[in-house]
């Protein structure tokens, strides 16, 4: 008796990860991995910044973008997965930058961070710990609005953001005290 076996060699092919554009990241206060002024930093817990944001500037948004999304990380932060310090999103695609204490443009919101409070939350380090690095990311957007209000964190922003990124890039501070 001959048993005949059948293996299929029929490869299914899956798309390729959309490639991401690079938008160009800029502060007139702080050049790319140099120190985060002092008016950036928080005021409390044991730092004396004046917890202003810094002024930022993006250029390179794609064809199809509708909207942009900032978010601050210290990726640095002895938590597991690094501290957020600020969330602004649904800014709208005609605004290409943010002036120095900028709350956002007319319809944009701001997030929680990981001090539980609303809003921009300068950096402020463990004393003692290695300097920690600030990353202010910048996403174009290919929907006008995301559906999160105004009490989302950043965890939930880039879960919203998922899949409607069409380009992002950052600058880097660094802090420490």
């Amino acid at each position: 008796m001959t048993a005949l076996i059948f293996v299929s060699t029929e490869v299914h092919a899956s798309s390729p990860a959309p490639v991401k554009k690079k938008l160009k990241v800029s502060s007139s206060l702080f050049k790319d991995k140099a120190k985060l002024p002092d008016s950036a930093v928080f005021k409390g817990m044991g730092c004396t910044g004046e917890n202003i944001s810094p002024d930022l500037k993006w250029e390179g948004a794609p064809e199809g973008t509708k909207s942009f999304a900032v978010i601050l990380h210290d990726p640095d932060a002895p938590t597991g997965t690094g501290f957020y310090h600020w969330t602004l999103w649904n800014i709208p695609v005609t605004v290409t930058s943010l002036e120095p204490g900028s709350k956002g443009p007319a319809g944009s919101v701001q997030g929680y961070t990981d001090f539980g409070m609303q809003g921009y939350n300068g950096a402020c380090p463990p004393p003692g710990d290695k300097p920690h690095r600030y990353e202010f990311k910048v996403f174009a957007l290919d929907v006008e609005k995301l559906d999160a209000d105004k009490g989302a964190t950043a965890a939930m922003v880039r879960f919203m953001m998922n899949g409607h990124t069409l380009a992002e890039g950052m600058t880097t501070a660094s802090w420490s005290r």
